[in-house]
Order: C-alpha cells, then sequence, then structure tokens
C-alpha cells in the first residue's frame, strides 16, 4: 500500500472485500464502516469475529467475505487473535507460509464486548504487544439482543434497559486504550471515509495492535430511517459528539476539527432513543448538559473557549 495520503474519494481502493446480500439490518453504519475497512486491509486478513451483530453475517455455507473467518465468544477474540498470529508466525518460520503472503489478524467487535465483556482479554492482548488490527463498530448498545444498555451508551439515551434514558456517560474506550499506549489508535466514521482510509495507510507502517472505533447508526436501535445513517454519522462529527482523531504512542491528535459547530440538538431530535428529551415536553436541563459535555471535551483541546 502506497503511503501517500488520499486526498479525494474518487481515490479510494475500487477492490470490494465484503460483498453485498447480507443478514445485516438495512442502514447498517457498521456494515458501512467494515466495507470500508476491508478495502483498505485487503483480502489477506484473517477475521476473528466476536460474538455480536456481525456474528450473522457469516452463515455456512454463505458468507461475504474474501478473506478468512473465525467466530469467537464476546470475551475472548483477543486470544483468539492471538492463537491465529502464532500460527501464522509458526508457518513463517518453518517455511510454510511466505513473509510476503503473511496475513494480518483482525479482530471485529460490537460495542458490547469492545467496552465490557472483552475489555479484560484486550487488555492483557495490547499489554502483550500482539501485532492485531482491531475494529469496534459501536451502535451504543447490546444491539443484536434488543437493545439494551452497553458501556458504550451515551448519557440520556434511551434502552430496553435504560426506559427512562441512561443517567450517565458512556465509557471513554479511546482513552482507556490510549493508557496502554499502544502504537496506533482512531476514531472513525463511515461518513468520513477518506479520514478512515488514510488512518489505515498510517496504521500500516506499525507493528503491534491498532485500534479503530467508528460510532455507527443504528436503525432499530436508534428508532431512525435506514436511509438517514450516513446523516445521522455526519451528524455526530459536526456537532463535535463524535471527535475524528487518532494517537501514534500516546500522543493525540485530532484529524478533522468542524470550521463551525453545529448545535448538538441537531443530532439528538433525529433519533427515537432521544425522543423523550423534546416530546411530550422540552427537557432543557438534559439538553443543556449534553451540549454542555461535548463543549466541555473541545475546550480541553483549545478548540472551544
Amino acid at each position: 500500500m502506497s503511503t501517500e495520503p488520499i486526498k479525494s474519494i474518487k481515490d479510494l481502493p475500487l477492490d470490494e472485500n465484503l460483498f453485498p446480500g447480507t443478514p445485516a439490518c438495512a442502514g447498517c453504519g457498521g456494515l458501512l464502516t467494515l466495507r470500508h475497512c476491508l478495502k483498505m486491509l485487503g483480502d489477506k486478513v484473517v477475521i476473528v469475529n466476536a460474538a455480536g451483530c456481525f456474528t450473522l453475517l457469516s452463515i455456512y455455507p454463505f458468507t461475504p467475505f474474501k478473506s478468512s473467518w473465525l467466530y469467537t465468544a464476546m470475551a475472548c477474540a483477543p486470544a483468539g487473535a492471538q492463537g491465529v498470529r502464532d500460527a501464522l508466525d509458526i508457518l513463517i518460520e518453518k517455511g510454510k507460509l511466505n513473509p510476503g503472503d503473511d496475513l494480518k489478524v483482525l479482530v471485529l467487535t460490537g460495542d458490547g464486548a469492545a467496552y465490557d465483556m472483552g475489555l479484560s482479554s484486550t487488555s492483557g492482548a495490547i499489554y502483550r504487544n500482539l501485532d492485531f488490527y482491531y475494529i469496534c463498530y459501536d451502535n451504543e448498545a447490546y444491539g443484536n439482543t434488543g437493545f439494551q444498555q452497553s458501556g458504550a451508551t451515551p448519557f440520556a439515551s434511551r434502552t430496553k434497559t435504560t426506559p427512562i434514558g441512561k443517567d450517565f456517560p458512556k465509557k471513554d474506550l479511546f482513552e482507556i486504550w490510549n493508557s496502554h499506549k499502544p502504537p496506533y489508535l482512531a476514531t472513525i466514521s463511515p461518513a468520513y471515509p477518506v479520514d478512515l482510509a488514510n488512518k489505515f495507510k498510517k496504521a500500516e507502517q506499525y507493528k503491534g495492535p491498532k485500534l479503530f472505533i467508528s460510532l455507527t447508526p443504528c436503525p432499530p436501535g436508534w428508532s431512525t430511517d435506514p436511509s438517514h445513517t450516513f446523516k445521522l454519522a455526519k451528524l455526530a462529527v459536526d456537532t463535535g459528539i463524535w471527535a475524528l482523531k487518532e494517537s501514534v504512542s500516546g500522543e493525540v491528535k485530532h484529524t478533522f476539527v468542524p470550521g463551525k459547530f453545529k448545535p448538538v440538538e441537531e443530532y439528538l431530535k433525529e433519533q427515537g432513543r432521544f425522543s423523550h428529551l423534546f416530546k411530550p415536553e422540552r427537557k432543557e436541563e438534559t439538553l443543556g448538559k449534553i451540549q454542555e459535555m461535548v463543549n466541555e471535551y473541545w475546550k480541553q483541546y483549545g478548540v472551544l473557549l
């Protein structure tokens, strides 16, 4: 892969490594993210898929992947990735696999495994400096079991287990990973594919753990129209509620900052999971608190004064 940055969506690879016709929900933001990610990773990948929505993608004898796919329980995908990586390295050492044909190892997981059940095994894999990619499609709840609260569920979001709205913020997975000082980690969005693509190009030069977290609209869980997925993903960035950033060996840098932030209300009012903030009456205090949380984040980086 060339190290030259991609400047336009016209320069994205044309190869498709994720085929259409999957059983994923219409308008799944995670699927759109995965399509872009696999374009950049190519087809020489072993995907270790933690249980979640994307468990449904590959059902014998059908698969949408060009590459290999291994299914694990929610908590142990990084351990599975370690086994795959070790096996590949042994094959290379024995001369049974050409080093030039070496395969990338990718953990694919939703937020339930990434923020909660799989966090301890992930921490261990980072600590061991396992050479792998880790993609989290973060739809901010346990999506494939009916949209229950996860560690990624944001403040005030309604889920099946928080019917009046969650009363505390989501975990900061980026900072949890960053405290381990891995070579590379980033947040991405399906609405900003050029930013996404350049982060994969940059990550390729580093050996060790590489994380990509994508905020991914979930039409059934967020109670939104499937055709609005791209709009919502873009609004999340343009309101500042989802910051696009990267960290190289612990040093954080934002890769895109909106010229003028839109009010966070524009993002919230589009979603059924936040409709209780607007009807039957507006909850001004809660709306103000969410806006203030976003403002405080950007103030710490000197973007807002």
